[in-house]
């Protein structure tokens, strides 16, 4: 069943027969890649009843945007996932699909075009639903351990930039103290609560384990994207550091 477009931006309106009611208010703005080899795949995709996947929007590579399920509907783009304690993220969130092949297919910059149709229809949404800086996020910040979309390639500073997401110039690699796999101890532990008090789903172990290495490396997919490597460097921990300030 069609439905009025939400936003002034959206050029069409391609129903989804994916979505159920919301129940929550739409207070987070979570940002994916398609991460098919073609978009007519991903639209078919996200439009197939029995795929039982879909979003509100997809932007296309030449930057036309298509609305699939209006706003007051839950999507189902989140999957399992967390951020700030709270677990249900498809009933939280609006969700973006941004046209890219993704990591599996041949991974490649976002045209300058379809990032400033990303911008406009962004920034409608986020003036709407009043929403925070720091909750306009990529799914793989609220699935860590099961997404890297949108990808370190994602341009966040140009939407933060343009009054979108939070962000800080990242600080410049450098040698120094770097936590990685099996440290253990009060490094650690306080690494472990600034990751959770930014919004990040993770136990506080003293341990650093799986979780923490999948966390850190969402971190610099997101916010430090020039080394992705999962290890807790001077400029990863300093970077989160200057955005928990901000």
């Amino acid at each position: 069943m069609t439905f009025a477009r939400d936003s002034r931006t959206v050029s069409k309106v391609v129903p989804s027969p994916n979505h159920d009611a919301r129940g929550a208010r739409a207070d987070i703005l979570l940002l994916h890649y398609t991460g098919m080899a073609t978009d007519e795949a991903a639209l078919a995709r996200l439009t197939d009843k029995t795929s039982k996947v879909s979003c509100h929007y997809f932007v296309y590579e030449d930057g036309r945007i298509l609305q699939l399920v209006a706003e007051s509907r839950r999507a189902w783009h989140a999957g399992i996932g967390s951020w700030k304690r709270a677990t249900d993220m498809n009933a939280r969130s609006i969700g973006i699909e941004v046209v890219n092949p993704g990591h599996e297919n041949g991974y490649r910059d976002f045209p300058d075009v379809q990032i400033e149709a990303v911008i406009a229809l962004c920034r409608d949404i986020v003036a709407r639903h009043r929403i925070r800086r720091e909750r306009v996020l990529a799914h793989s910040d609220v699935a860590p351990a099961r997404k890297i979309d949108p990808g370190e390639r994602f341009p966040w500073g140009r939407l933060a930039a343009a009054g979108i997401g939070l962000w800080v110039e990242p600080s410049p690699l450098t040698e120094g103290r770097t936590l990685s796999a099996n440290d253990r101890g009060p490094d650690v532990e306080k690494l472990q609560k600034n990751l959770a008090r930014f919004g990040y789903a993770l136990d506080i172990t003293r341990h650093y384990d799986d979780a923490t290495r999948s966390v850190v490396t969402a971190f610099q997919r997101h916010y430090r994207p020039a080394r992705v490597d999962g290890l807790a460097d001077p400029s990863t921990m300093d970077t989160l550091r200057r955005l928990l300030a901000k």
